[in-house]
């Protein structure tokens, strides 16, 4: 299980300093939770976080937290937005966490095998979460594509890199600005499942879309925290 335990006691290292910081937290909601955690950490400590358990997306929702009432202000309008992809985009498994938004979908539901032409239920899957994306434009999405450890480095690299600029290339086809959307190609190098087996590599296989408040969200939100 390429370097995965590693990647799960740094992650628990990291979650307990976060902890640390956010003390007497127990009782509050994931936006509270989120709130109090970018307030005491701040993106740099939350970038870490993400960088040490091997997650491109979660250090992505941390990193860019802005914390305190402001953070809560933006944890509310995500709470909408995720019960709106939810009951819209049922390809989707989506996560709240924090200030932001995972939306993940296995490469199975949007592509063939070793392939990165988008299958047509994606399509429907992409269009209708693209309407929540133009519906709540004060947002940046990052595109993250992932692969199991079957073929080469460089191959599951280039891989991933082309499914996520196939995400990414739809996505825009559908009237959300380019300029929201950046992609990732992770390869192998961030397993959520264990490699040695059939199950494992398909829960690898997976295209991962961040939603994260941009500046004005994040202005407006300031604001309103005075």
């Amino acid at each position: 299980m390429k370097t995965l335990k590693i990647r799960i006691a740094t992650f628990g290292i990291a979650i307990a300093m976060a902890g640390v910081l956010g003390a007497g937290c127990n009782s509050l909601t994931k936006t509270q939770k989120g709130a109090a955690i970018g307030a005491g950490a701040g993106g740099t400590i939350g970038a870490f976080i993400g960088k040490a358990a091997g997650n491109t997306a979660l250090g992505a929702i941390i990193g860019g937290a802005v914390g305190g009432t402001a953070g809560a202000f933006i944890g509310r309008n995500m709470d909408r937005q995720a019960a709106e992809i939810k009951q819209t985009v049922p390809g989707a498994t989506v996560i709240r966490e924090g200030e932001g938004i995972l939306v993940k979908f296995d490469s199975g539901i949007l592509f063939d095998t070793d392939k990165a032409d988008l299958k047509a239920a994606a399509r429907t899957n992409l269009e209708n979460l693209s309407t929540s994306l133009i519906n709540n434009p004060q947002t940046n999405i990052l595109i993250v594509g992932h692969t199991d450890n079957t073929g080469s480095d460089a191959h599951n690299m280039d891989l991933s890199i082309r499914r996520a600029e196939s995400v990414k290339s739809y996505i825009a086809a559908n009237n959300v600005a380019a300029s929201r959307l950046t992609v990732q190609g992770k390869g192998e190098t961030e397993p959520i499942a264990d490699n040695s087996t059939v199950e494992g590599r398909a829960q690898n296989r997976r295209v991962e879309i961040v939603i994260v408040a941009n500046e004005q969200m994040k202005e407006q939100a300031r604001q309103a925290a005075n």
